[in-house]
């Protein structure tokens, strides 16, 4: 069986160049909508080759907390994705937002 963070990691390696996703969306996911924070937890133990800069807050405000040089380097390594910000440097989630298709990953790991 899966850990938690196994979970939280295999979405996140999922999550295409130039969107995002939000903790809470992760959460939801994999079953427990109230453990965003959770995941976060989980990202600050994650493999570095791992996407986490794409993962924001629900109103697209970047984590200061983001392990791999705080806010201002989770900034720089969105914005070289293209993605796109508000004036006051939250992600416009209404573009970047991804809507995984699990339904499909389900499918997909059917024998």
């Amino acid at each position: 069986m899966k850990t938690f963070n196994q979970y939280v990691y295999e979405i996140v390696a999922k999550i295409p160049y130039g969107h995002v996703m939000s903790y809470g969306q992760i959460a939801r996911l994999i079953g427990n909508p109230r453990a965003s924070r959770a995941v976060g937890y989980a990202l600050n133990g994650a493999p570095h080759t791992l996407p986490c800069h794409r993962v924001v807050f629900k109103n697209g405000a970047l984590s200061p907390a983001f392990i791999q040089s705080g806010k201002n380097g989770q900034y720089a390594l969105l914005r070289a994705e293209h993605v796109t910000f508000t004036k006051n440097k939250c992600v416009k989630m209404d573009k970047h937002l991804w809507h995984p298709n699990i339904f499909d990953d389900l499918l997909a790991s059917e024998p």
